[in-house]
């Protein structure tokens, strides 16, 4: 071997092969994208052949990932005899101890190839959950053979591209062996950070349909493929990519990937080049060649081929498309997919010298959709495949409900009808990573004050003064003060309100309001609203304020004792009722 392996790549090796002693079933190892699964795979094909005299086959399903692993192969093991067998390469090797080849082209073939000690997977979440697909009639050929035979998977999301888990005991694959996180490797410096604009709005897509785990494409081209989401998007993306190198985009169709194309050529002066499933070979790898910045031999009329700084695809290069320098993914489209979101954004995960980090702009929710990339969340789909509709959330109360509903169970809001045309044409706001900080200044357009009182809890129970915070056409961002309650949730509220009111502390969510809508606060010009990650709720963290008014003198009203009638009580903190009367 050529190559050292890291760390985890040398436990995740141990860990295959410690399964494959205690185990009779199959091991799946789950690396994130760029963390080097190829030496990995390597690593296990060269201990097969040169320690165990064992013969080896890696299947892939694209010419670029067939080509890349055989590259790899020899350059990390050149002792090895590696042989391809693709219809797409025009090559048919048979005797090599180790084959790479394309399913497409064998998974009839097993026999032909004669028998192999081990089957390695890469990109291991494209294997059919069920039936008689090109995998598993391969395998069941290939056991004939050598009813011995095991099969390895690598991937870097243990879940299809149409969701449901990956492994399980009746799958091809059956137990993940070794698993090691987004987050763990970007601290540990093996992995390119990752970064998110903050954005205020996400694209409408509650009008969406899902069919076999994925949007209807026609659904979602027409939501996205707008002369005004695309113009606007496409400005955004040239003001954010200033100072980028590479910004790959996932477009929705082939249609609003050209729309794209040509709008960003005309917004920012440079070509952008465009790959879809009908691109021919020759052209495709002219231009991704020029997207990573590699030389490129003129054309027949002399013209020297310039780098290419953007490029647009529809999920042609979300998986195994390997770019180091690629610093902006663009997510100009939604998907349902867990697993395709995660690809998307992971083309950017590589390490590149000329690359402190990986701009990630989402323009389809898909960060609120499945969760930080770091932390995506799961779920099994029905057979009849839709599953769980997503959540949304109440513009008056806040609650987190089911997209279903049409009104609020908590406050009675009316949500109007799905407008599959309506969107906003900014990058969302959610961040990439768990723990991701992001924030974000609002000037503030008004503020109103109410009392709150927690649902379902007792009348007598504490009230809070609710502010809300008008920062754009329907946008507002709330938080809660505590006159009421004990300990710190009070000395936070009497820090609030000596920052803004010259009137005296008051005891009550009610007066508090009553002194508020009277003038008696400051004016708050705007607010600092801090978001971080996997955190369900943002925070108001700091505010810019006016001038203290003066005092309003308005009473406090008296609390009432059945017994006593009315009484006034005071604590020597301030005045008003006492802090440890149990409302």
């Amino acid at each position: 071997m050529v190559l050292e392996l890291r760390p985890y790549q040398r436990e995740a090796v141990d860990a295959v092969y410690r399964h494959l002693r205690q185990r009779d079933d199959n091991p799946c190892v789950v690396c994130p994208t760029g963390a080097g699964k190829s030496l990995i795979m390597s690593t296990i094909c060269h201990d097969a052949v040169t320690k165990w005299g064992g013969r080896v086959l890696i299947l892939a399903h694209v010419k670029e990932l067939l080509e890349q692993t055989a590259g790899t192969l020899r350059r990390i093991a050149p002792d090895l005899s590696v042989g391809v067998y693709s219809a797409g390469l025009n090559r048919r090797d048979t005797d090599h101890r180790v084959i790479v080849a394309g399913i497409q082209s064998v998974h009839k073939r097993a026999c032909e190839l004669d028998a192999f000690d081990l089957i390695i997977v890469d990109e291991a979440h494209l294997l059919p959950p069920a039936g008689e697909g090109r995998y598993r009639t391969f395998l069941t050929d290939a056991k004939i053979v050598n009813p011995n035979v095991r099969l390895i998977g690598l991937t870097a999301t243990p879940y299809r591209m149409e969701s449901g888990m990956l492994c399980g005991p009746d799958n091809l694959l059956n137990a993940i062996c070794y698993e090691v996180g987004v987050k763990e490797l970007i601290v540990q410096g093996y992995l390119c950070p990752l970064v998110t604009k903050a954005g205020r709005k996400k694209a409408d897509t509650s009008g969406l349909h899902v069919r076999a785990g994925e949007f209807i494409g026609s659904e979602v081209e027409e939501l996205m493929d707008t002369d005004e989401l695309v113009g606007a998007a496409c400005r955004e993306i040239v003001d954010m990519t200033k100072d980028r190198q590479a910004v790959l985009i996932f477009a929705a169709s082939v249609a609003h990937a050209e729309h794209v194309k040509t709008t960003l050529e005309q917004i920012s002066g440079q070509e952008c080049g465009l790959v879809t499933g009908d691109t021919s070979v020759g052209e495709r790898d002219r231009i991704i060649s020029r997207f990573k910045g590699e030389p490129v031999p003129a054309n027949l009329f002399g013209d020297a081929a310039a780098p290419l700084k953007y490029l647009a695809n529809i999920n042609v290069l979300a998986t195994g498309f390997d770019a180091p320098n690629v610093d902006c993914v663009v997510l100009l489209r939604p998907t349902a997919s867990p697993g395709l979101y995660y690809q998307m954004t992971g083309r950017g995960f590589r390490l590149h010298p000329d690359k402190p980090n990986c701009l990630v702009l989402d323009y389809g929710g898909n960060i609120l959709r499945h969760g930080p990339v770091d932390a995506i969340q799961i779920s099994e789909r029905s057979a009849e495949g839709n599953g769980q509709a997503p959540a949304k959330e109440c513009p008056e109360c806040r609650s987190i409900i089911n997209a279903s509903y049409s009104a609020c169970p908590d406050c009675g809001y009316e949500f109007p009808p799905p407008d599959t045309r309506k969107h906003d044409a900014r990058a969302s706001e959610e961040g990439i990573l768990t723990g991701q900080i992001i924030d974000t200044e609002y000037e503030v357009r008004d503020v109103f004050y109410s009392v709150h009182k927690k649902r379902g809890a007792d009348e007598d129970a504490p009230k809070t003064m609710r502010i809300d915070y008008q920062v754009g056409f329907n946008d507002y961002k709330s938080e809660w003060t505590c006159f009421e309650h004990d300990g710190w949730a009070r000395q936070k509220a009497v820090a609030w309100w000596k920052a803004r009111s010259n009137d005296p502390v008051p005891a009550t969510a009610q007066h508090a309001v009553d002194i508020a809508e009277a003038g008696g606060v400051a004016l708050t010009e705007s607010i600092l609203v801090r978001s971080v990650t996997g955190e369900r709720f943002d925070r108001i963290v700091s505010y810019r304020l006016g001038e203290k008014p003066k005092a309003t003198e308005i009473e406090a009203p008296q609390p009432f004792d059945d017994d006593c009638g009315y009484t006034q009580k005071t604590t020597g903190a301030a005045s008003g009722w006492d802090d440890h009367i149990p409302f």
